[in-house]
């Protein structure tokens, strides 16, 4: 079987390795001279055989529909196209629209495995029609992991719903996150407890809270025990806020990937305009004490109240401002 690649970065690198490894004759092309196999796309659809199966491997939005719109115009009735990167499903809509036009068929995959995933396979949920799934099945089994088809593969129903799963699985991945770094954050704190590293390896043989992210944090844990250095800023790649959207659309409550999406906010601000609000606020009503920079480590906290978590560091003031709300034109 023949497939074009276009985007070869570190998942779509790593995927046409695994696929030329399983026997796929993939032609792949990158914006990077040195990597890319044809100098455009038109020389990619050219070496291609008809009909052409292409697969698109690049960053969501702007540059996807660029490629998107560079293919309209180069491919023949017949030729199929997936969308395999983190388009917003949405999106797969359009395109879909879009090639119906010259009769190219569409697909999206959403694809899960990361920098891991040439190793061990890559999660794959694909949208589309019956056809052209059965068409592809070679390269969605090259990419699986090993082992029964449905433990690592899904029509999950018509175009867009292999992004939209995709979205609801990166949801999800957000709250196991956050709930196992919770539970670091309280094991560290305790100073009972002296193996923190050891718990979270323990737990990865026949308890209740085992995964593979479980093994990950393990992982991290090894390479620095305490996390010390590490800078708490957490981007995030938009599929949180997308699946907040669709939860809110279809009045489904979801308070745990809430919760950590929000976290990533607090995490990327140096001191919340939030809780400059509140601390104001407390002041106001009770008489309770309001800090100002210099001010901190606070005072004497309550009797069997920790005021900083004992695994965390606290706030220090050395002399440089450290802003809160930015300033506001209104």
């Amino acid at each position: 079987m023949q497939l074009g690649l276009i985007g070869l970065g570190k998942m779509g690198g790593n995927m046409r390795d695994r696929m030329k490894a399983a026997g796929i004759d993939v032609i792949g092309f990158d914006t990077n001279r040195e990597i890319s196999d044809v100098a455009d796309l038109a020389e990619l659809v050219e070496k291609l055989e008809a009909p052409r199966n292409i697969w698109v491997m690049v960053p969501a939005g702007k540059i996807t529909d660029s490629v998107m719109s560079e293919l309209q115009g180069l491919l023949a009735e017949g030729d199929l196209v997936i969308d395999g990167g983190n388009s917003k499903w949405s999106d797969d809509l359009g395109h879909a629209e879009q090639f119906a036009e010259t009769g190219v068929h569409f697909m999206d995959c959403g694809v899960s495995g990361g920098v891991w995933g040439k190793e061990n396979g890559y999660g794959l949920m694909c949208g589309g029609a019956e056809e052209d799934v059965e068409r592809m099945m070679p390269v969605f089994d090259a990419l699986r992991p090993e082992g029964p088809r449905e433990e690592g593969f899904v029509h999950a129903g018509k175009v867009g719903a292999g992004h939209y799963a995709k979205m609801v699985h990166n949801g999800i991945e957000y709250g196991l996150m956050h709930a196992y770094a919770e539970g670091w954050e309280l094991l560290e704190a305790k100073d009972i407890v002296t193996d923190v590293h050891g718990c979270f390896k323990a737990w990865t043989r026949g308890t209740v809270v085992r995964s593979w992210l479980l093994d990950l944090m393990v992982k991290a844990l090894e390479e620095t025990p305490h996390l010390e250095g590490i800078s708490e800023y957490s981007t995030d790649s938009g599929e949180g806020r997308w699946t907040l959207e669709e939860a809110i659309a279809n009045a489904v409550p979801m308070p745990v990937l809430a919760a950590a999406l929000f976290s990533r906010f607090t995490s990327r601000q140096e001191n919340s305009p939030q809780m400059q609000a509140v601390a104001a606020l407390r002041g106001q009503f009770g008489g309770h004490e309001v800090m100002q920079f210099g001010q901190e480590p606070y005072h004497v906290t309550k009797e069997g109240q920790a005021e900083v978590s004992p695994a965390a560091q606290p706030k220090q003031d050395d002399g440089a401002s450290r802003p809160g709300a930015a300033k506001s034109e209104h």
